[in-house]
């Protein structure tokens, strides 16, 4: 790949980031055109619905990077997971595998996870998504029934009391009050025998409000092994007792049944895509999850300057997971959360804060069976894997200007790991961890809205269950808390025609958790690096062009992330770069729009640069450029047709795969193929 060729749409977005004063048009101008941007600025965006734009003038507080994706971006087309929700925000990689199966990370957390996810706080609602000791499975997640999505990247969930490199997720589920619609009745038909049926039904009713959702999916998949049934349920039930203050009760279900197709080598995953390895087949490799969740939360305003937020909820997850054994485990966890937010003065100075607790208590039954044909054979392994996690926090901010202001905070944290091996008592075990991740910032806001942050945060990540238990080693395996600092600089705002949002960041990291294939099937181990270095630019910008087409409006949404991710002086590797993220991913998309409702946008995703596979960087994937295509059209009011058609020209590429140590002696039968061209069609029906 030349550098004008890479260099190209990077010159382009980072251009028009850094010179949002040559914008041709205001706000004011134009034809109305819906914009559904990403982007969190300063400023409220008065196209937003008024939830949407409250959550972002809420996160521009953060002197971070940030992100809101509104359930309208993705309302017409075919959203599956985060790979399809948060494909427009920067510097996340949501990489799909097969099914709702994708490798999740933000700015190289959990870089070489080949399975499940860490590095990331995934929450709804404010509390987490994930077991007691950080690990997740996100498929048990509706984006269906979201409001929005929040993104707060790198080391910036201290809102959430988080100290993971990699930052927070935060889905907010709808309410009676906050619904797109009163009722919403969507079908969904395509590739691979795809069918997908979601229903919503919100109701307001004096002081009480409800919001339900149900939906269900079945699909064959693209390859062999990769069928696929799901349903979920939500309910969502509050009641308000006056402004700001209310109680809610969250219910959520889910029974979600995936065949594991498995991975291949490279030329397999090129020239037969289709395929699952016979081994695979023949255990019928699946991951069957049921979920069952309750959150009872509130929202009370104290007095005219605090605010508190709590919850306390709980769950219960069973996972079948035929692999090279079968998997079976029961996890329950449970947990509480508060926070209080202050608005005020100090020493006559303009402040605001907050401060609260995160606390998780969760067990998990784990066991494990010799596959035969993907039942249950002879025991192998029978553990009981508790717990727990606390987090206390506070940040401030003090305005020493009318448009300064100096954040400061931290939060303390203690995570405990207690392990009893039923059949072999040796390998009993526990730890515990604790430390202390202090941020200091700095946000400065222009008079038309426009940011800049600035920061510098420690992040903490103590090793989950995964990693410490590693057989046949006895007792937990010696890996060790991955502690990171983190600086980062960045501007966001919206000028005219423009809206921006770049970032520059470096994380020093010591001991970072990185994983590799030990054997096909097989959960990668885990070890600690010595000193690794993740740095990069993550630049989005959406411009809304002076023109018009055919009486419709034009908007080109671009991001670019740029990822530098090596290891620092290794004794082994030494400036080798970290495998699985390329160093240079873009994506644009341009969409004309009619006030009818008719609207067509043409996209592409462009992996620049081929990622290295192995940590002796000796082999690599291959780079690829996607087209796609999505477009619809209101039908009357209230019902409308929409197609999204992707992979239009049928490229045979590797979307998706996991690290080795060195691809010239490990096996690399790594690769997950992308999925070729494929058509989805929906009906919605909302009113």
């Amino acid at each position: 790949m030349s550098f004008k060729t890479t260099a190209a749409p990077c010159a382009l977005l980072i251009g028009a980031c850094l010179a949002p004063t040559f914008a041709h048009a205001s706000e004011a101008d134009g034809p109305a055109t819906v914009v559904d941007s990403i982007i969190v600025t300063g400023r409220r965006n008065a196209e937003d619905p008024a939830v949407v734009a409250e959550a972002r003038d809420r996160l521009s507080r953060t002197p971070g990077a940030v992100a809101v994706v509104s359930a309208e971006s993705y309302a017409d087309r075919f959203a599956q997971g985060f790979s399809d929700t948060l494909r427009n925000v920067p510097g996340v990689m949501a990489q799909k595998r097969y099914g709702e199966e994708s490798r999740l990370s933000i700015r190289g957390s959990g870089i070489a996870q080949g399975f499940h996810q860490r590095g990331v706080l995934l929450a709804q609602d404010g509390v987490p998504f994930a077991d007691a000791d950080g690990f997740s499975d996100f498929q048990g997640v509706d984006a269906l029934s979201a409001r929005y999505i929040e993104v707060w990247k790198g080391a910036n969930t201290l809102r959430f009391g988080g100290a993971q490199l990699g930052g927070a997720i935060n889905l907010v589920t709808q309410t009676g009050r906050t619904a797109l619609h009163d009722n919403v009745l969507q079908f969904e038909n395509g590739s691979y025998d795809t069918y997908r049926v979601h229903a919503e039904l919100a109701r307001e009713h004096g002081d009480w409000d409800a919001f339900a959702a149900v939906s269900g999916m079945k699909t064959d998949g693209y390859r062999q092994q990769s069928d696929q049934s799901q349903g979920r349920l939500t309910l969502n039930v509050g009641r308000s007792f006056g402004q700001d203050r209310e109680v809610r009760l969250i219910a959520q279900a889910a029974d979600i049944q995936q065949s594991v197709p498995g991975s291949l080598t490279l030329k397999q995953a090129l020239e037969t895509l289709r395929t699952a390895p016979a081994n695979n087949i023949i255990n019928d490799n699946a991951r069957d999850q049921t979920l069952k969740r309750l959150t009872l939360q509130t929202r009370w305003r104290l007095t005219d300057s605090t605010l508190f937020e709590g919850a306390i909820w709980g769950w219960e997850k069973s996972l079948y997971h035929p692999i090279f054994q079968v998997v079976d485990q029961e996890s329950q966890t449970k947990g509480a959360f508060g926070r209080i937010d202050w608005t005020g003065q100090v020493a006559g100075l303009r402040a605001d804060a907050f401060y609260g607790f995160s606390w998780r208590d969760g067990d998990l039954d784990a066991l494990r069976y010799v596959n035969v044909g993907g039942k249950r054979g002879a025991l192998t392994a029978k553990g009981l894997q508790q717990a727990t996690g606390l987090d206390v926090f506070a940040e401030g901010r003090l305005f020493v200007t009318e448009r300064m202001a100096l954040v400061a905070g931290g939060s303390w944290g203690r995570a405990t790991r207690d392990y009893t091996d039923r059949l072999k008592p040796a390998n009993d075990d526990s730890i515990d961890y604790d430390w202390f991740s202090p941020r200091l910032g700095l946000l400065w806001e222009a008079e038309n809205g426009a940011q800049v942050f600035a920061n510098v945060t420690r992040s903490v990540e103590p090793p989950t269950y995964g990693a410490l238990v590693q057989a046949p080693l006895t007792g937990f395996t010696p890996v060790q808390v991955q502690d990171a600092w983190t600086a980062e600089i960045g501007t966001r705002g919206r000028h005219g025609a423009l809206a921006w949002d770049l970032t520059a960041y470096r994380s020093q990291i010591e001991g970072e958790m990185l994983n590799f294939i030990v054997g096909p099937d097989i959960p990668a181990a885990t070890f600690n690096a010595d000193k690794t270095i993740h740095q990069g630019i993550e630049a989005g910008l959406d411009w809304r062009l002076p023109v018009e087409i055919a009486n419709g409006s034009l908007l080109l949404r671009q991001t670019w992330t740029w990822s530098d991710f090596r290891f620092d002086g290794d004794l082994r590797w030494g400036d080798n770069r970290l495998p699985v993220v390329p160093e240079h991913q873009y994506r644009a998309e341009l969409t004309w729009r009619h006030a009818s409702g008719v609207f067509v946008t043409p996209s592409i995703e462009w992996r620049i640069s081929r990622p290295y596979v192995d940590y002796a960087n000796t082999m690599k994937a291959p780079d690829y450029a996607l087209l796609g295509l999505t477009a619809g059209f209101d039908v009357r009011d209230g019902l409308s047709v929409y197609v999204d058609a992707r992979n239009l020209t049928d490229e045979r590429y590797v979307g998706e795969f996991s690290a080795v140590t060195d691809a010239r002696t490990a096996s690399t039968s790594v690769f997950f193929p992308g999925e070729g061209r494929s058509v989805f069609v929906g009906l919605r029906l909302a009113y």
